[in-house]
């Protein structure tokens, strides 16, 4: 029958815990095989290894303290959880119950020391605590309630969201947060997903303790047990209100203007589309309308944009207020307005509207105790008569807004079939005009200027002149007002800048010592020029590279192109004079303001406009304002020039009234360079009184 000691022997080595024997020192003396299993070494290493040899390095003070424990003679067992290191570097939990084995004399000897593999439930344990701080830290809300719906548990941010702490919500159904927002089948169609599915998501709206609805994407997941039977409900949601709030902002945004807060193009466009196939339907009428504010940029200019902002709004609320609900008004970009008028009976109704508008809009503005004024010009092209689609009321309502445009502005048309040509044939010069500098189609014309004194040639006018390859000429009148409009005059007008000069300083070389040709050449300056402000440089730039110099160079501008921003044109101006231009005022009286701006202006040479010429002498008081002009300019030093002198007797009355040089086809139609060149050469003199 075996002792006592084999039996314990026995026991230790096949018990299926770990079981060691240490020295107080660490090293070992006994090991089974469980511990050999679960350290994965053999019997013989560890035996030549201490204790700390397979302590994880961070838990090496847990271990120390062990073992001053154990050796502190208390005989008493302790119990610690450390981490270990297997042979192959792999990193467990071990639960170990140490206690001392005293010597006959009372004082520990060894320590006996069980292992238990604890990795399994650490790292369970460790899980439940990682996924406990991300409930708790979560930005996402979370119920779980039992199989009955009772709430038994929510995070913090159930809490922020909903604005129900722990205790207000533990024990209540989540229906306290019901918003009264979905129907009875919608609750039932989420029940019965969750019962056949085990889980249901959406958006739903619920309402905040403080009363406030709020939307929320919402998971509720079925919990079961072994058996597969429910045992809890757990709920995350989180709160969209603020993304469906930017989400609308954004929506609104893209479909109206910021400023106005009217439909924008792309919804008007969609509005009146939908209008069509309603009208097409119901065999009905609609009107389309454009329009577009009068001289807007002038505001803009003289007080600010801020101005010119309030104005966009108040002039949006006018025609609101104008307009039925069913109606539809747009701010598509600008100062441009469109309007939508649904079920109209024709050109009756739709000019009953339009007069309305036209009145609102006319009436006064206040702004910073200031009353401002505009005017409107209005376009109307009407369903089926005018267009079944989108695109040919809008071109036509377009067309027939520019029409009232040239009829004077502050006023509305209807849409008519020669207007569309004259549109067509406007766009069809356009497209052309864009081409012509390229394809050498512009040529200058040049007609002389005489000095009243001595008959001879001092000037020349340079004169602009486009032929169509193998047409006829465009007359100035059909593309001078079109390049304006559309900034191509600029373009024309470098052109006609450096060919003019350049000629000038050809017929200037080709003069000898006995004939000192001083002639100099004028060319217009148009208006939209004078909105940049490199103007002055930009024009000395091409003359200096055409090798003339400035003071044969005559630069004409009009009254109306510079009084637009008379301060700008004033610094441009008295710039050019100081390069030596000479600066001439075209088109004299014809505006309101010549005389209120004639003392500020860096000018030395006016000319006459024509209308004041044609009826001298005849007419007393052209011929009062024709000597007034010339006496006034002389005492400011001016050079008057009379410009379309056609009659003898026009030409002997201005020679009377002391007027320094003329132009006209009582002299000599335009002429091309060569022509230009002959008569500068021919020395002619012409007889004049």
């Amino acid at each position: 029958m075996p002792d006592t000691k084999e039996i314990l022997l026995a026991t230790f080595k096949n018990s299926r815990y770990g079981m060691i024997l240490v020295h107080m020192d660490q090293s070992l003396k006994m090991v089974n095989s469980a511990v050999c299993a679960l350290l994965g070494y053999e019997e013989d290493e560890l035996l030549q290894m201490r204790f700390c040899d397979f302590t994880h390095p961070d838990d090496m003070a847990i271990n120390e303290a062990l073992f001053e424990d154990l050796k502190s003679g208390k005989g008493q067992t302790y119990e610690i959880v450390k981490r270990i290191k297997r042979k192959n570097g792999d990193i467990r939990y071990a639960r170990l119950t140490a206690t001392p084995v005293m010597d006959s004399m009372g004082a520990p000897k060894l320590g006996a020391i069980t292992m238990e593999d604890m990795t399994r439930d650490e790292e369970a344990a460790e899980k439940l605590r990682i996924a406990a701080k991300i409930y708790e830290n979560s930005e996402e809300g979370v119920v779980v309630t039992d199989r009955s719906g009772v709430i038994q548990f929510v995070n913090p941010a159930f809490t922020f969201i909903t604005g129900y702490s722990p205790e207000e919500a533990l024990g209540k159904n989540p229906n306290i947060l019901k918003s009264g927002r979905h129907s009875k089948e919608f609750y039932e169609l989420m029940w019965g997903s969750l019962i056949a599915e085990g889980t249901w998501q959406g958006e739903i709206w619920n309402r905040h303790k403080s009363g406030e609805a709020f939307l929320e994407r919402l998971r509720i997941t079925s919990i079961l047990d072994q058996e597969g039977k429910v045992t809890h409900y757990t709920a995350v949601f989180s709160d969209l209100t603020q993304v469906h709030n930017k989400e609308e902002e954004i929506r609104f945004q893209a479909y109206h203007d910021i400023l106005t807060g009217l439909p924008n193009r792309s919804l008007y466009l969609d509005r009146v589309r939908q209008a069509i196939t309603r009208a097409q339907r119901g065999g009905k009428k609609l009107a389309v309308m454009f329009l577009d504010l009068d001289d807007f940029k002038k505001i803009n200019d003289r007080l600010s944009h801020s101005a010119g902002d309030l104005l966009l709004q108040g002039v949006s609320a006018r025609l609101i207020s104008c307009l039925r609900e069913t109606d539809t008004v747009a701010r598509i970009g600008g100062d441009e307005f469109t309007i939508l008028l649904e079920d109209v009976d024709g050109e009756k109704q739709s000019s009953v509207v339009a007069g309305k508008i036209m009145r609102s809009i006319s009436e006064p503005y206040l702004y910073d105790s200031e009353e401002l004024y505009i005017s409107a010009s209005l376009g109307i092209s009407l369903y089926p008569a005018d267009g079944n689609s989108v695109e040919d009321l809008m071109k036509n309502a377009d067309t027939a807004m520019y029409h009232a445009k040239d009829q004077g502005k502050n006023n509305f048309q209807f849409f008519t079939e020669p207007m569309n040509q004259r549109v067509i044939k406007r766009l069809e010069v356009e497209s052309n005009l864009r081409k012509a500098l390229d394809k050498g189609e512009m040529f200058a014309c040049y007609q002389p200027k005489i000095d009243l004194k001595t008959g001879r040639v001092v000037g020349m006018e340079a004169l602009i002149r486009w032929r169509r390859e193998g047409l006829e000429l465009v007359l100035p009148n059909e593309f001078i007002p079109l390049a304006e409009e559309t900034g191509l005059i600029l373009g024309l007008d470098e052109w006609m800048l450096a060919n003019a000069c350049a000629f000038n300083q050809r017929i200037h070389e080709a003069g000898d010592e006995e004939f000192s040709v001083s002639v100099n050449v004028a060319v217009n300056v148009s208006a939209k020029a004078f909105e940049s402000p490199d103007l002055a440089k930009n024009i000395n730039d091409v003359v200096h590279q055409s090798g003339l110099k400035p003071h044969f160079v005559e630069l004409e501008v009009t009254e109306s192109s510079i009084i637009r921003n008379i301060d700008q044109a004033v610094v441009v101006l008295c710039k050019l004079r100081e390069y030596g231009f000479n600066i001439s005022m075209d088109d004299f009286g014809t505006g309101y303001s010549s005389l209120s701006y004639l003392s500020r202006l860096p000018i030395n040479i006016l000319k006459i406009d024509r209308s004041f010429i044609i009826d001298l002498p005849t007419n007393s008081k052209a011929k009062s304002i024709a000597k007034a002009i010339v006496t006034m300019s002389h005492e400011m030093d001016i050079k008057v020039v009379a410009e379309g002198v056609e009659t003898p007797n026009q030409l002997e009355y201005l020679c009377d009234i002391g007027c320094d040089e003329v132009q006209g086809y009582l002299f000599c139609k335009p002429l091309l360079e060569k022509e230009m060149e002959e008569l500068i050469q021919s020395r002619k003199h012409y007889f004049v009184g």
